[in-house]
């Protein structure tokens, strides 16, 4: 079956670090925007209490991935890329201070994989 989020080498090495830093129990919630723009942020467990409207969306290098309810509804069409990019990351982020951050690319499915994954394709605009 095709992955919703998938990660690059350089994302699964920072995962690899951080848990060495903070322990093998780490998760990532994709931001909505809001103080961190659109964000993949890794927290500690104990850190953010996953709600009733979140959904899981995998796991990349062992670690659970979620996303809010209305940002998998946008977004359900698209696999999620985890990356990383030199620079200062979102201040929740566990490694906001190490010079790196994790960056959230993506990729539509391909009309084979929305099948797969019993999506219906979104609808294109209306030609006149």
């Amino acid at each position: 079956m095709v992955d919703r989020v998938i990660a690059t080498p350089a994302a699964l090495a920072l995962i690899a670090t951080l848990q060495v830093q903070h322990g093998r129990e780490l998760m990532f919630h994709q931001s909505g925007g809001c103080c961190d723009n659109s964000a993949a942020n890794c927290y500690l467990p104990t850190d953010l209490t996953i709600g009733p409207y979140d959904v899981k969306l995998g796991e990349v290098g062992g670690v659970p991935f979620y996303i809010s309810q209305s940002q998998y509804d946008t977004w359900k069409h698209t696999q999620l890329i985890l990356d990383v990019i030199e620079g200062t990351g979102g201040t929740f982020s566990l490694e906001g201070a190490d010079g790196r951050a994790f960056h959230t690319r993506s990729r539509v499915f391909t009309p084979a994989e929305l099948a797969e994954l019993g999506i219906t394709p979104a609808a294109g605009p209306e030609k006149i």
